[in-house]
C-alpha cells in the first residue's frame, strides 16, 4: 500500500491549475496531479514537500505547458508526464541558471528546482 500524495496548495494556479483550466479537456486534475507528484518522486527522490511546493510554482506550470505539448502529440496522460519528467531530468542547471537561483550547475533540471522549492520554502 502506497501513501497517500500531499494535495496541492494552489489549486488555481502552478500544474493543478494549469490541468484544470488550460488545454487538458477531459482529463481528471486530481488524477494528472498523482501521477505527476509520482513520476517526479521517482525521479528526484525529493521529498513530498518539496514535489508539491514544485508542481504549486510557476514552475510546476511549465511542467504542466510540457505535458500539454505531449498530449497534443497524441500521448495519454501518464505517457505524456514520463516523456515531461524524462526531458525535465536530461535538461541540466546552466551557469546563468545558478547564478540567479543558487541551484549548482550540472544538476538535473527537475532535480535542482524540485529541491530549491524546498529550500526556499524553508527560508
Amino acid at each position: 500500500m502506497s501513501k497517500p500524495i500531499l494535495p496541492s496548495q494552489n489549486k488555481s494556479w502552478g500544474f493543478f491549475g494549469t490541468v484544470s483550466r488550460f488545454g487538458f479537456n477531459g482529463i481528471d486534475p486530481d488524477a494528472a496531479w498523482e501521477l505527476a507528484f509520482h513520476a517526479i518522486g521517482k525521479a528526484t527522490k525529493a521529498d513530498d514537500g518539496g514535489i508539491r511546493l514544485f508542481l504549486d510554482s510557476r514552475h510546476g506550470r511549465h511542467f504542466a505547458d510540457d505535458v500539454a505539448n505531449e498530449l497534443g502529440k497524441g500521448h495519454f496522460l501518464k505517457k505524456a508526464i514520463d516523456a515531461a519528467t524524462a526531458r525535465w531530468m536530461n535538461w541540466t542547471i546552466n551557469r546563468r541558471t545558478s547564478w540567479h537561483t543558487g541551484i549548482p550547475e550540472e544538476l538535473p533540471y527537475l532535480t535542482g528546482f524540485v529541491l530549491n522549492a524546498g529550500i526556499e520554502a524553508d527560508l
